[in-house]
C-alpha cells in the first residue's frame, strides 16, 4: 500500500475502569480512565469509494468498497474496520474511500479496550480526510453500534466514550442512561495504576458475556411488572431486589445484587478520588473484586491470585479485574515507589502457578481520541 499524498496520523487509546464493570448496559455509572497506550490510524482519502486497509502489527491487508453489500462477519480485526465504515455511513455521514495503515500498542483481547481504540480511531480517521467533524459522543454511538452489528459483542456504551472524550489526567464519571460525562480529577501520579495483563485471552462476544446481559434483561422484565418505572437495573434499589428474590433465579438475584451495589460502589469512587482518599477507593476496589468474582462470576483463578497477591504488598491501596472478565488484566493502585516491586511480585505468583510471564503497565489517566 503506498499513500498518494501525505497522511494525516490519528489515534485513540486503550482504558482500564477504576470501577463500575458491568453497569454500562444496565444504565449505571462507570468511572474509567485512558491508558498512554494508543492505537494510531495513517489515513489519505483517494477520491473514490474503495477502503485500503493494512494493518502493520499483524502484517495483515484488507480492502472493501462502500457501495457493496457488506458482508458477514468474519471473526477478525477486519469487522472493526469495516464495519466502522460502514455505521458510519449508515448514520448518514459522508464519508468516502481512504488508505489506511494501522498500528497500536494496546494489547488486544486483555480487557484494555483495544476493540474500542481500534473502531473510534479509525472512524475518526475516515471522518477526518472526509471533511467531516463528529463529535466524541457520535464516535462513541457508532463505535457501540459496530459491536453490536458488525462483531456481534452487546456491549455498553462506556468503551467508545472514555475512548472518545477522555482528558489527560482526568478520570471520567459516566452516566450510561443520560451520557453525561463528568471530568473528575485523578492524581495518579502517586500513586499510579499498575496494570498487569493475566495473559487469558477473553471474547467478549463469547455466550458467557451476553448471557449476563440477558440475565439482567430477565431480572428487568420481571421487576417492571411490580415496579412499572423500571427501565433498566439502574432504577432497581436492593429493597425492590430482595422482595423478588423467591421469584428470581439464583443466578439471577446475584447478577442483579452486583449491579446493583456497583453503581453505588462506583459513585463512592468518585467522592474518594476528588477527595484524594485513595484508602477508601482501594476498599472499593477489592469489594468490587469480590462482587464480579462471586455475584456477577467473571473472574477467574488467574485474575483472583492476582488480586490477592497485590493485596498482600506494601504500598498498595487496591486491586480488582478490569473490563468484562473471563481473563484479561488486573489493576492495582499503588504507590509510584512500590510499582516496581508489586510488579515483581505478581510475576512470580503468575509465573510459579500458572507458568505465564504477564505483561505489566504502569500509567497515568490518558488522552482520548485526536489528530496527532
Amino acid at each position: 500500500m503506498a499513500f498518494g499524498q501525505s497522511p494525516r496520523v490519528f489515534s485513540a487509546p486503550g482504558r482500564v475502569n477504576l470501577i463500575g464493570e458491568h453497569t454500562d448496559y444496565n444504565d449505571g455509572f462507570v468511572l474509567p480512565i485512558a491508558i498512554e497506550r494508543r492505537t494510531r490510524v495513517a489515513a489519505a482519502a483517494t477520491g473514490e469509494q474503495r477502503v485500503r486497509v493494512r494493518s502493520l502489527d499483524l502484517g495483515a491487508s484488507h480492502e472493501f468498497c462502500l457501495s457493496d453489500a457488506a458482508p458477514g462477519r468474519r471473526g477478525s480485526w477486519v469487522d472493526l474496520v469495516e464495519g466502522m465504515a460502514r455505521t458510519l455511513c449508515e448514520r448518514g455521514h459522508a464519508i468516502g474511500g481512504a488508505d489506511l495503515m494501522i498500528q497500536s500498542d494496546v494489547p488486544m483481547g486483555a480487557g484494555l479496550s483495544s476493540s474500542a481504540a481500534l473502531a473510534v480511531s479509525v472512524g475518526l480517521a475516515l471522518a477526518s480526510v472526509a471533511g467531516l467533524s463528529l463529535d466524541g459522543l457520535e464516535l462513541a454511538r457508532a463505535a457501540q453500534a459496530t459491536e453490536h452489528n458488525y462483531v456481534g459483542t452487546r456491549c455498553g456504551i462506556m468503551d467508545g466514550t472514555i475512548v472518545s472524550l477522555a482528558q489527560a489526567g482526568r478520570g471520567l464519571l459516566i452516566d450510561c442512561r443520560s451520557l453525561e460525562v463528568t471530568p473528575v480529577p485523578a492524581g495518579l501520579e502517586d500513586p499510579v495504576l499498575l496494570v498487569c495483563n493475566s495473559g487469558v485471552q477473553h471474547r467478549l462476544a463469547s455466550s458467557e458475556y451476553n448471557a449476563r446481559r440477558a440475565d439482567c434483561e430477565h431480572a428487568v422484565q420481571h421487576l417492571e411488572r411490580w415496579y412499572p418505572r423500571t427501565r433498566a437495573l439502574r432504577d432497581v434499589t436492593m429493597e425492590m431486589l430482595s422482595g423478588a428474590r423467591s421469584d428470581l433465579p439464583p443466578p439471577v438475584f446475584r447478577r442483579c445484587r452486583h449491579v446493583i451495589t456497583e453503581n453505588q460502589r462506583t459513585v463512592r469512587a468518585c467522592e474518594a478520588l476528588r477527595a484524594g482518599d485513595f484508602e477508601s477507593l482501594g476498599r472499593l476496589m477489592y469489594d468490587s473484586h469480590a462482587s464480579l468474582r462471586d455475584d456477577y462470576e467473571v473472574s477467574c483463578a488467574e485474575l483472583d491470585l492476582l488480586v490477592d497477591v497485590a493485596g498482600r504488598q506494601s504500598g498498595v491501596f487496591g486491586a480488582r479485574l478490569t473490563g468484562a472478565g473471563f481473563g484479561g488484566c488486573t489493576l492495582t493502585l499503588v504507590r509510584a515507589s512500590s510499582a516496581d516491586s508489586v510488579a515483581q511480585e505478581l510475576t512470580t505468583a503468575l509465573q510459579t502457578r500458572f507458568g505465564v510471564r504477564p505483561e505489566l503497565i504502569v500509567t497515568g489517566a490518558g488522552a482520548g481520541a485526536r489528530q496527532d
